[in-house]
């Protein structure tokens, strides 16, 4: 029995490294044998060992991904066209994305822009009527040398932008519903941090510990959500069945600070999207976000960084 669970774990990180490998290379074009030496197995056999543990062909993934990215990209760069939008996520013929994208979503790339910008809208409208007073503010920090932002929101503590430096990390991937699973999370942190502890990678002033998401859940259907439980461990780790390895660029990040309930997050997410980026200056940038979280939870309550990559709108 725990020589089949060893076996699957193997078969899970072979597939993962892969999934790592299409995200960083999404706007490459990429061939199953390409993918199938990435995971180390044969391209005869490659094709339904990915099927069976994602759920989708390797290429149903990769059209699916990179037209979820041009939908998130749609919402956020509204300066881009949509064929810039397009090429910059893989796809070299307008006319085969506009297929697939209203078979997708079941409407057409401009007409999916408009529809949600008009719903935006209005739920901005009714959101600025509650949550005036939560508008955040630049002030300039002399002794940090950096703009951060004053805000009245009650479970807000602090927002900066800063550079992240490079980080690998260690992660237990998920990929399904998790919105609300308190039991799955402590699932997955119980068995990376066994895994990680007899290996003396807990701890240090450089360690941290973070969720990545890599799905927008607006837009990604929640069977098909990816999430990776991630602890920050030295390049040259050696990591094995289910727990896999990669990297999280530097980057610009706003970084925002608060004390959460687990029924918080959600409302602290949207405050980042809906009330700080529209007066910032920033737009997000086209990697994937994150909570790291400093602090042990106390009493129920959570000290969590959201961690969105920016760029300047």
């Amino acid at each position: 029995m725990i020589e089949k669970k060893a076996l699957y774990s193997e078969y899970v990180s072979r597939i993962n490294r892969t999934l790592d490998y299409i995200e960083s290379n999404i706007e490459k074009p990429m061939t199953l044998e390409e993918l199938a030496t990435v995971a180390n197995f044969s391209k005869f056999h490659f094709n339904r060992i990915f099927q069976s543990i994602v759920g989708e062909t390797p290429f149903q993934f990769i059209l699916r991904v990179r037209l979820e990215r041009a939908a998130a990209f749609i919402l956020t760069n509204k300066h881009e066209s949509i064929t810039e939008i397009a090429f910059k996520c893989g796809f070299s013929d307008i006319s085969i994305f506009s297929r697939n994208f209203k078979s997708h979503f079941q409407v057409a790339a401009s007409k999916y822009r408009v529809n949600k910008s008009n719903n935006s809208n209005l739920s901005q409208q009714d959101s600025n009527s509650r949550q005036s007073e939560e508008q955040p503010t630049p002030y300039f920090c002399p002794e940090l040398q950096t703009i951060k932002w004053r805000t009245n929101m009650k479970l807000n503590k602090s927002v900066e932008v800063k550079e992240l430096p490079k980080m690998t990390v260690a992660y237990i991937r998920h990929i399904g519903p998790y919105k609300g699973n308190d039991k799955l999370f402590e699932s997955i942190w119980n068995r990376l941090f066994s895994w990680a502890g007899p290996r003396g990678l807990i701890g240090g002033k450089d360690f941290k510990s973070l969720v990545v998401y890599h799905d927008d859940p607006n837009v990604t259907i929640e069977d098909k959500l990816r999430m990776s439980v991630c602890i920050t461990v030295p390049a040259e780790t050696k990591v094995e069945g289910e727990v896999g390895k990669m990297e999280i660029e530097a980057a610009k990040y706003v970084i925002a600070r608060f004390e959460l309930s687990a029924q918080d997050f959600q409302q602290a997410w949207n405050w980042v999207y809906g009330q700080w980026f529209p007066t910032s200056g920033y737009q997000p940038d086209d990697k994937p976000c994150f909570e790291m979280y400093p602090e042990e939870p106390k009493n129920g309550k959570f000290i969590v960084d959201i961690c969105v990559p920016v760029k300047p709108f």
